[in-house]
């Protein structure tokens, strides 16, 4: 991004002109166009280059410039090519997390909704063994809830697009959140299993919504992995407390595993509010060009999201997240089951093992994250993938519950910067254009991976046993090597 700026800056103020040479030397310099953030958004300086007035010396300035133009001024801006307008905005400044004033807010508010996000994905592997209980299912049966999210995930793909144009971000995440609030209504009343897995179908819509715009907003922000990595992390702080709350929840207060999603909720309707609020000025905010980009969806959101897969960087991410989340998941879903009935384990304690899984996954993306970005996310994340194989590796065949524990935690640690090392990767990889319908893609994909991996767990562990989760996530780590191996290194120009 300097880069083009530096680029853009330099074709601005060298641009020769046919009259150079018969140019009066007493000619004032012309002026250009700046655009600066403010605590209330953007507004517009004028500047010359031999001085920088404050605000009252440009009003006056530009003043007596329209009310007394000089001929030979009028006569020598004719005589040049008409600089069109997007020279001028294609200069913007990058936002950070501190400026405009409201992104610190928005930075909380996609940062919480990303918490909420977690207490729902992390606690189904705590849960699921009373699930079974309550509605006398098997595995195969329970795991539905992962294709109905993943059925709100997919969906919320093809119409993200269309309705970011229409509704602006503040009313698409408000939407979102209520959508999630809503969908929880029936699982704190353990309606009957069919309505539940339906609930999750718009738990999982309200999700990608979420993730989509949250690494959009954090992926356009100065230190942009730093930023993905506090993202992220947060939704790790999430995984982390989520089964330590449902475990505790039902082996220690003896309440019904239902009563733990009113805590979802409230977080739901909690973050619907903040990010109304935080966002709603938005837009207003932003550069003409960056405005232009917002409201000009692809004429079809499905061709848009097609269109997008066909992108190398697309079909490629898309399939790594698929690979990394499937294994995320079905680790996250299937190693208390495996703990008990492969190793014997106490389902009072070995419900713990997820907690230390997700908080080895928050830990990874709050501190490994800022290293990724010095040492270069390409090599850096060749380097996770290949220790969370090993040690899983190790959870597989060492035949001790406490070691097995210790293995896990240590995969999350490392699987935990992937997905914001990765994320930073895709977003430089993609122009403006395609961004929004890219990441949607990646999502997608990855909420598809997040469901269709723990479900063929869950058929195969019904058939042969809950060992199978071994194999399965281990070939999705080699999936994942292969993948990374084919997307480029270089990053494109922006679009």
């Amino acid at each position: 991004m300097d880069a083009i700026l530096l680029r853009n800056l330099v074709e601005i103020q060298s641009r020769p002109s046919p009259d150079e040479a018969t140019r009066p030397l007493t000619a004032p310099e012309k002026t250009y166009q700046r655009t600066t953030y403010s605590g209330g958004g953007p507004f517009q300086e004028d500047i010359s280059n031999n001085a920088r007035p404050t605000a009252s010396r440009v009003d006056s300035f530009a003043s007596d410039v329209v009310a007394a133009p000089r001929t030979e001024d009028t006569d020598l801006e004719r005589s040049r090519p008409a600089s069109p307008v997007p020279d001028v905005d294609a200069v913007e400044v990058v936002p950070s997390a501190w400026e405009p004033y409201m992104n610190r807010f928005r930075l909380l508010s996609v940062c919480l909704a990303n918490f909420g996000n977690a207490l729902s994905d992390s606690s189904a592997g705590a849960l699921i063994p009373y699930m079974e209980k309550h509605y006398n299912i098997g595995y195969a049966v329970v795991s539905l809830i992962f294709v109905g999210q993943a059925l709100g995930f997919v969906f919320a793909a093809v119409l993200l697009d269309t309705l970011r144009a229409k509704l602006g971000r503040a009313r698409l995440l408000a939407i979102g959140q209520m959508l999630m609030g809503c969908a929880y209504i029936p699982l704190v009343a353990a309606a009957p299993f069919g309505v539940v897995v339906a609930a999750f179908f718009f738990v999982g819509l309200g999700i990608a919504i979420n993730v989509a715009m949250g690494n959009i907003f954090c992926g356009s922000l100065q230190n942009s992995t730093v930023m993905l990595g506090l993202l992220h992390g947060s939704y790790g702080v999430g995984g982390t407390s989520g089964p330590l709350i449902a475990t505790a929840l039902v082996t220690v207060a003896h309440a019904s595993w239902n009563h733990y999603y009113i805590l979802t909720m409230g977080i739901s309707f909690l973050t619907m509010g903040l990010s109304a609020w935080a966002f709603w000025r938005f837009e207003r905010e932003q550069s003409p060009a960056a405005r232009e980009r917002e409201a000009a969806p692809d004429s079809s959101a499905v061709l848009g999201m097609l269109a997008a897969v066909k992108l190398r960087i697309v079909l490629l991410g898309s399939t790594f997240i698929f690979a990394y989340q499937g294994a995320e998941v079905s680790i996250s879903g299937w190693v208390i089951s495996f703990l008990i009935n492969s190793r014997g384990g106490n389902p009072s304690s070995v419900g713990y093992v997820s907690a230390g899984f997700w908080a080895g996954i928050t830990l990874g993306r709050f501190f490994l994250s800022a290293p990724a970005q010095r040492i270069g996310e390409k090599a850096f994340i060749y380097g996770l993938v290949a220790g969370a194989l090993a040690f899983q590796i190790l959870v597989w065949f060492v035949p001790n519950v406490v070691g097995d524990a210790v293995a896990v935690a240590i995969v999350g640690l490392l699987l935990g910067p992937i997905y914001p090392c990765s994320a930073a990767v895709f977003m430089r990889g993609l122009s403006h254009r395609d961004t929004l319908s890219g990441i949607g893609a990646i999502s997608a994909f990855g909420s598809l991976g997040g469901a269709v991996a723990p479900f063929v767990t869950g058929l195969l562990a019904q058939a042969v046993g809950t060992w199978v989760l071994h194999p399965i996530v281990i070939a999705l780590f080699v999936v994942m090597l292969l993948c990374w191996y084919g997307i480029p290194e270089e990053t494109k120009e922006k679009q």
